[in-house]
């Protein structure tokens, strides 16, 4: 569940306000929901509740563009106490902030202040996503990792291939084989403009050029569901409606089980997710 922000003064406040909206659902529905987190994983089939994690997406949220670094450190600490876990941080959105460039931003790379959140992110646990980087940006993230030799696990959240369909949005081959290569996972974007705007099947030849890949890495990325007051209509339909919402899952397997085995079909579906956090969390 993202905290989403753009690149606003009032960026910081607008996170804060997410996270204690994510803290008050697992408050008020606690009989449904529960954290996803070790012990979630640990207990495996054996609850009833449903696991939710938050992340952040453009780490605006974390310090806007005129934010002190105590501030943002205070800020970071903060919104991580509220949800008490993050599935991943993603520095930038589509454009460019303080910590670097996003997908739509030509030549901008990993900046200074970008150093200093890796920095801070280092052994806490928590991937930086790949899926709203740049190139440059992507590929500076990698080389400080490797650079400073930090604890940082590296994943592309919701994100296709641009083998299949060429687009800024998705991951070129040699950023997906470094995902894997570092023992992350790529979820797989349902968005209708990042599969392909005229082919809904295009949907399976992403899911399955993943499998190719590794089919211990390739999961479920989706993207949100929600899109009706979304303001650029030229985006609209944003799903086919063979992807349209999570109820589709199946369908989408069991059309898979043509070229996948049992096995691929559970990895895909959750199992390599899980093994990831647990792994990472254990």
């Amino acid at each position: 569940m993202a905290i989403y922000t753009t690149v606003e003064p009032g960026s910081m406040k607008l996170a804060t306000t997410q996270a204690e909206i994510f803290s008050d659902l697992l408050r008020k529905e606690d009989k449904i929901l529960t954290t996803f987190d070790a012990q979630f994983l640990k207990n495996g089939e054996k609850t009833d509740q449903i696991g939710i994690i938050a992340s952040v997406e453009n780490a605006s949220g974390f310090g806007h563009e005129n934010a002190t670094w105590p501030e943002i450190y205070q800020q970071f600490d903060n919104i991580l106490a509220k949800v008490g876990q993050l599935a991943y941080i993603s520095l930038t959105h589509h454009t460019e902030n303080r910590f670097g460039g996003g997908n739509y931003t030509e030549g901008v790379g990993l900046k200074e202040d970008g150093k200093r959140i890796l920095d801070y992110m280092a052994g806490k646990r928590i991937p930086i996503d790949l899926s709203h980087t740049s190139d440059p940006l992507a590929e500076g993230i990698l080389k400080h990792i490797d650079r400073h030799h930090l604890p940082i696990p590296v994943i592309a959240s919701h994100s296709n291939f641009r083998a299949i369909w060429d687009h800024k949005r998705n991951l070129s081959e040699e950023f997906a084989q470094e995902i894997i290569h570092r023992g992350g996972i790529i979820g797989v974007n349902f968005l209708r403009e990042f599969l392909d705007r005229e082919v809904p099947e295009r949907l399976f030849e992403h899911l399955l050029h993943g499998n190719t890949l590794s089919e211990d890495a390739i999961c479920f990325g989706a993207d949100f569901f929600y899109f009706k007051d979304f303001p650029d209509k030229s985006r609209h339909p944003f799903y086919f409606p063979l992807a349209e919402n999570a109820g589709k899952y199946p369908s989408i397997l069991e059309s898979l089980s043509q070229n996948l085995s049992d096995s691929q079909l559970r990895k895909l579906a959750s199992e390599n997710v899980f093994h990831f956090y647990q792994k990472l969390w254990n």
